[in-house]
């Protein structure tokens, strides 16, 4: 918290969609004197009560027990067909494409519909979904940039959750350094023949398709190095596609190697120009990081307040620093969610990149304070083996999406101005 925050109120608060009412924010930046036992929630978004109340009517229609809270960082593989059945419920009622035009088979929602939305699933503890992939991010990328065939194809079957997606970027040698993918794919009559791998791949061993970034022609001379590659769409279940799991930390093995050893897909499944991938896999980031963090941050409070029921069961809330630690969590969390919310409707300079860096830090703080409210007495089995495991998980927070280093690099250059990274 910035040293002026004890001198003068914050001059950022602001009505509607940016709003945390005054009431929700500590009056202090002096965070000991703050009971545990008066922490607030993060504020919601205000207004639009009766779009609040139908999205919380359907969740406690469909929503089962056995569901809540399932899946996630670290538990992707948890009750997976279930959540599967319940993403296609969530189809069936319009949710998955809430922010699509009408005009694609979606709801034309607003923004701040959209938020609403997100806050009220994750409040309800409904499960990590597993169509967000296609739904928040190959579906709106072919609104924005694909043909018409590559739409009428495609975003049917997004829509319904019949198709699974995953992300095929990241390399060995090219992970938060995207623009050096080596992956190459030539074009052999009507068919890319692809050859190369693809590391950290999420969910590829339920996929049925991968969007991938891969070099179909040489970097022009004093060219950007991202020229010359292409965004294709591969079918994963094909002769030419292994996929091998890596087993994490946690034991589990969300994340897998993909190999294509002359994989091939049509001609015409090359979304842009041939060359121009750099351009949609961009975009492809950029609704990635949309309405859903917010959704995201309420999962945050929910995992905060439940450390602090630990606390109080261990005992670690009679620690003054423990306490200290927690409302400062609090304050953490409420500074992200406010960066978000304005984010989302101001274009800032490497906005993206702050938030990385915000969520990433909270989240292995919360889970570097877990162990030490552990520590303090008998949590139970149940809870000592989930914080010990996302303690586990949030040690690669500040490594995918673009690691950390990455990301401080884009803010020092597009924010302080400060001279470019030399990269080899």
């Amino acid at each position: 918290m910035p040293a002026e925050c004890e001198r003068r109120p914050c001059q950022r608060r602001r009505d509607g969609l940016h709003g945390i009412p005054p009431e929700a924010l500590p009056s202090k930046c002096l965070v000991g004197s703050v009971s545990l036992r008066v922490i607030p929630e993060v504020a919601p978004v205000t207004d639009d009560d009766a779009f609040r109340h139908e999205i919380r009517d359907w969740l406690a229609t469909n929503l089962t027990d056995e569901l809540r809270g399932a899946g996630g960082p670290g538990r992707e593989n948890e009750a997976f067909p279930q959540r599967l059945a319940f993403a296609r419920r969530l189809a069936g009622a319009g949710w998955t494409t809430l922010a699509w035009p009408v005009a694609h088979g979606g709801r034309g929602a607003s923004l701040q519909r959209q938020v609403i939305f997100h806050e009220e699933y994750a409040r309800a503890g409904a499960p990590s979904r597993v169509d967000h992939i296609g739904t928040t991010m190959v579906g709106p990328t072919l609104i924005a940039l694909g043909t018409r065939a590559q739409r009428d194809r495609f975003l049917p079957a997004i829509a319904a959750v019949g198709q699974l997606w995953c992300q095929g970027y990241s390399e060995p040698g090219a992970g938060s350094d995207l623009a050096g993918v080596i992956t190459r794919a030539r074009l052999d009559g009507d068919r890319w023949v692809l050859t190369g791998q693809k590391v950290w791949t999420s969910l590829a061993h339920v996929a049925d398709w991968c969007f991938v970034l891969a070099r179909t022609e040489p970097v022009p001379p004093g060219g950007p190095r991202h020229a010359g590659l292409s965004y294709l769409l591969v079918p994963m279940r094909q002769p030419g596609v292994t996929v091998r799991p890596i087993r994490q930390l946690t034991g589990d093995s969300e994340f897998n190697e993909v190999f294509f050893d002359d994989a091939t897909t049509e001609a015409g499944l090359v979304v842009g120009e041939p060359g121009q991938g750099w351009r949609v896999a961009m975009a492809t980031l950029a609704f990635e990081r949309g309405a859903a963090t917010v959704g995201q941050q309420v999962g945050f409070q929910r995992d905060l307040d439940d450390l602090v029921a630990v606390a109080r069961r261990t005992g670690a809330a009679t620690d003054p620093a423990l306490r200290d630690r927690l409302t400062r969590a609090w304050i953490d969390l409420s500074v992200l969610r406010a960066h978000t919310l304005r984010s989302l409707t101001e274009d800032l300079p490497a906005g993206s990149s702050v938030i990385k860096l915000l969520w990433t830090r909270w989240r292995q703080g919360l889970g570097d304070l877990a162990m030490d409210v552990l520590s303090a007495g008998d949590a139970g089995p149940e809870a000592t083996e989930r914080w010990q495991r996302y303690f586990l998980f949030s040690r690669a927070d500040t490594i995918y999406g673009g690691s950390n280093e990455i990301q401080r690099g884009i803010v020092a250059e597009r924010v302080l101005g400060l001279p470019r990274q030399a990269r080899g």
